[in-house]
């Protein structure tokens, strides 16, 4: 089933979207050759509780610490851990934060030091796709309007998008319906209504 949020409970997400907000800006500079993912994690959490929040991420389904970290070919969930970062790396960060019972939930692609042009085009091309899925998202357009807008983004570069993983609805839980695929047809899909919230996931791989 999905959810309509109030004007309260959007204002909820809004705080708890704050907090990941100022996490990811405080990991973006402690990010650098020779940080372990396990740092960034208890950096994290310990700045997640500062700001008066929660992990979402930790204990959910069994989940075991208050970020993910992706690093290079790694997609999405990896689990911070010993593994240092190094010049030419790329990390995934997602860091989810819940306040007063709402979530807020998102993810940022770092170079570490000095990466080659190919994955600093791969970092840019997934940035439009963001976006122009972001603008996708306005009530009187379906899900497929988002989707199809990832994929013609991803794939007119000659990448090709993620499709074991999706984005999500967000609220009082971290996953919720609908799911927010990176690829299908416009126009189709779920009509996009006010007070619906989405987690836009743009997933891109490098070739086709």
């Amino acid at each position: 089933m999905i959810e309509l949020k109030s004007p309260r409970e959007i204002d909820l997400m809004r705080e708890a979207g704050r907090m990941v907000s100022v996490v990811l800006k405080e990991l973006e500079e402690m990010i650098a050759p020779g940080v372990t993912t396990k740092e960034l994690d208890e950096k994290a959490e310990k700045t997640i509780y500062a700001l008066g929040g929660e992990p979402a991420f930790k204990g959910y389904r069994g989940y075991p610490a208050s970020i993910c970290t992706s690093v290079n070919e790694e997609v999405v969930h990896g689990i911070p851990g010993k593994r240092l970062l190094k010049e030419g790396d790329i990390i995934g960060v997602d860091v989810g934060v819940r306040y007063n019972g709402y979530c807020g939930d998102s993810a940022v692609t770092f170079p570490i030091g000095k990466i080659d042009e190919e994955a600093e085009k791969l970092l840019e091309v997934t940035y439009q796709a963001l976006f122009r899925g972001i603008r996708a998202a306005i009530a009187g357009n379906r899900i497929g309007d988002i989707a199809s807008t990832v994929q013609e983004t991803a794939e007119s570069h000659g990448y090709s998008v993620v499709r074991d993983f999706v984005g999500h609805g967000i609220g009082s839980e971290m996953h919720q319906d609908p799911q927010v695929p990176n690829f299908g047809e416009p126009h189709q899909g779920i009509l996009l209504k006010k007070g619906m919230v989405l987690a836009i996931e743009p997933m891109v791989n490098l070739g086709t």
